[in-house]
């Protein structure tokens, strides 16, 4: 018996390949609107809304949800929520670590919460983090989750498309005169930007870093730090327009190696998809973080192990200048990847998940009682009354930018 899946939303494109490999599942796949950034780092063959309106995609999903057996959400839970659908709650970006039902929470590097939201909207979301089946996350984030819940699954395994992600993609058409990273990711403090910009004044080797012209820009602390980065550029790094989705594995290829994540301390797909590409990775580990495959704790091999400037430009220089360094690194870089990012195996995953799922609960509805999901509409309209309120008197500011709301994307009318 196949068990169909309704997944609403999709970061990194890790709902489309598991979607690409399950085996038991059929996965349908719906992903918001795609602008800014998005625009690049989303694939092109996925179905989107057709507007950024909630009543939109609440209606959209109330037209064919009893299709389906059970609901996957990544991004947020709210549309399922009001959908009233039994739904697994998929963490993979910032969503549990600054939750939007958390008054003024912060990311760890920021001092400005990422989100002001008011009573209503946070109790809103607390509602629909709660009325999950259960709530699946990996690496920190499974650590993050258990201050909210113990209805927790931990699945570290970030699948990657091998049939995107392979050593025979085509390197794009470049001159090359030196050895050259590739840095693709947005340049922001969560991604150790200012500690590469120390790390290089610091290096002995000869090399240049294709970086990406892509700034945090969510809130006046991270365009404050924006300015910073621009101003203080090293002339080794050449920026290079945004790179879309379909063409990033070329870049891979491309490049002797790859600078990724400086900062988490711990791996991200751009680690995962160059390794698959066959192209070594520069990117910090915390020893200190666990990472747990199939109750085994396996250790990350990307180094350095301490992100430093120091540290960094040491193994900066090492991987330029030393091939059999290099070759060491990639071998260990490679063998750890196989693990977490074999698509089959992570599938294989999903669609034992599924099956349980579809046992225990029976049908995709929830089967709240109608006032109570009449209830969850009106808290969330009340909210959104209140934030266009918000909005109304912010706007007058005019160097004042909206980060992420109630709907995503700070809308014209969210209802």
């Amino acid at each position: 018996m196949v068990t169909k899946v309704l997944a609403i939303g999709d970061i990194g494109s890790i709902v489309r390949t598991i979607q690409k490999y399950t085996k038991k599942s059929e996965i349908y796949l719906i992903n918001y609107p795609q602008d800014g950034s998005s625009v690049f780092t989303a694939p092109d063959d996925v179905e989107l809304f057709k507007t950024w309106k909630v009543l939109d995609h609440v209606k959209k999903i109330n037209e064919i949800k009893d299709k389906f057996d059970i609901c996957l959400t990544t991004a947020s839970e709210r549309i399922a929520y009001l959908a009233d659908l039994n739904y697994v709650a998929y963490y993979l970006g910032r969503d549990i670590d600054v939750p939007r039902f958390e008054k003024n929470s912060t990311e760890e590097w920021q001092n400005e919460p990422m989100f002001a939201l008011n009573f209503f909207e946070r109790r809103f979301y607390w509602n629909a983090f709660k009325n999950a089946v259960t709530h699946v996350a990996g690496l920190w984030r499974y650590e993050q989750l258990a201050k909210y819940t113990k209805n927790r699954i931990n699945n570290a395994r970030e699948p990657i498309d091998t049939d995107e992600f392979n050593p025979d993609v085509k390197p794009i058409e470049r001159k090359k005169t030196k050895f050259t990273f590739l840095s693709p990711m947005r340049m922001e403090k969560a991604k150790g930007t200012d500690l590469l910009w120390d790390a290089i004044k610091l290096c002995k080797s000869d090399f240049e870093i294709l970086g990406v012209d892509w700034f945090g820009e969510t809130t006046e602390e991270e365009r404050k730090f924006k300015k910073k980065l621009i101003d203080e550029m090293p002339p080794q790094v050449k920026l290079i327009s945004p790179i879309k989705r379909s063409e990033i594995a070329r870049y891979y290829t491309f490049a002797d190696a790859v600078i990724a994540n400086l900062f988490l301390g711990t791996f991200e797909l751009v680690g995962l998809e160059s390794v698959m590409c066959g192209t070594p990775v520069i990117q910090y580990t915390d020893q200190k973080r666990k990472i747990v495959i199939d109750d085994e704790e396996i250790k990350s091999p990307f180094l350095p192990f301490s992100n430093d400037p120091k540290a960094i430009a040491e193994v900066i220089d090492k991987v330029v200048e030393s091939k059999e360094f290099r070759e060491k690194l990639f071998k260990d870089e490679c063998e750890f990847v196989h693990k977490i990012a074999d698509p089959v195996k992570c599938a294989e995953w999903w669609d034992n998940l599924f099956e349980d799922l579809v046992k225990k609960h029976k049908s995709i509805r929830k089967n709240s009682s109608p006032l109570r999901v009449k209830l969850r509409m009106i808290s969330f309209l009340i909210a959104n009354r209140l934030y266009a309120q918000k909005i109304k008197k912010l706007i007058s500011n005019s160097d004042y930018k909206t980060g992420q709301t109630l709907y995503d994307n700070p809308p014209q009318n969210a209802s």
